[in-house]
């Protein structure tokens, strides 16, 4: 049985993860961006372990939420599920970038980190300043959270940090038409988060249904990565080392 957070867990594929994790008796901790969103997800999952409230295009609220986790002891995994795409430039850099950032330097390091990607990413602009930011689209915004996600497993080579593209899968951001399984769209992330499969102990992979894919090419020149370690921390005020 494992210990797993997962943020955005009050809608799509984070609730849909919840729900499944909780059927198979793992401890999972649930996200909601407001207090309103708790006492449904209360209501939803009695069975969760906790639910931590926090809006991730805040940072003070960021911050505050990664003390409380720390608070309720280490984790096995962290799925960083949470993301908006309809948003302006910076919501959309703070709750899908700067968020998991901060999520992942302050808390302690669970042995397994799952970053949601999209194959939008592949229409990333992977940026050389730092100004460039304040146009983030939601591609740039999946490209840079890949290109952490392998920052991430080389930084720190004890955890099993990796990407995951669920697919265009029918949920409330991919709208009702979508092609995809909802299904195989979040069966990754629970695999990555649990599974003692030597296929699912690695490090450093963007994968989609449970097979390893190519990513953008920048995600892995380690001067972006590095830039974008730079950003964050100079944006959050929070080191990640």
């Amino acid at each position: 049985m494992a210990r797993i957070f997962i943020t955005g867990s009050s809608d799509g594929l984070g609730k849909l993860a919840a729900e499944k994790l909780i059927q198979e008796r793992h401890q999972v901790v649930l996200h909601a961006r407001n207090t309103e969103r708790a006492k449904m997800l209360e209501n939803q999952f009695p069975n969760a372990k906790a639910i931590l409230v926090g809006d991730l295009s805040n940072l003070e609220e960021t911050k505050k939420m990664a003390q409380e986790a720390n608070q309720l002891g280490k984790f096995d995994a962290v799925i960083h599920n949470a993301g908006v795409l309809h948003e302006d430039s910076d919501t959309i850099f703070r709750v899908n970038v700067l968020a998991p950032f901060v999520l992942t330097a302050l808390m302690e390091k669970p042995e397994r980190l799952i970053y949601l990607s999209s194959n939008m990413h592949m229409g990333g602009q992977a940026f050389s300043k730092k100004e460039e930011l304040e146009q983030t689209t939601y591609s740039d915004s999946k490209l840079m959270v890949t290109a952490l996600t392998a920052a991430f497993s080389r930084l720190f080579p004890d955890v099993r940090s990796n990407a995951v593209d669920p697919g265009w899968v029918p949920t409330k951001m991919g709208g009702k038409n979508a092609p995809d399984d909802l299904q195989k769209g979040v069966e990754t992330q629970i695999w990555l988060a649990t599974s003692e499969e030597e296929e699912a102990k690695v490090s450093g992979k963007y994968f989609r249904h449970q097979e390893v894919k190519s990513p953008h090419p920048a995600v892995w020149d380690e001067g972006y990565q590095n830039r974008l370690i730079q950003w964050c921390e100079e944006n959050s005020g929070v080191k990640l080392l």
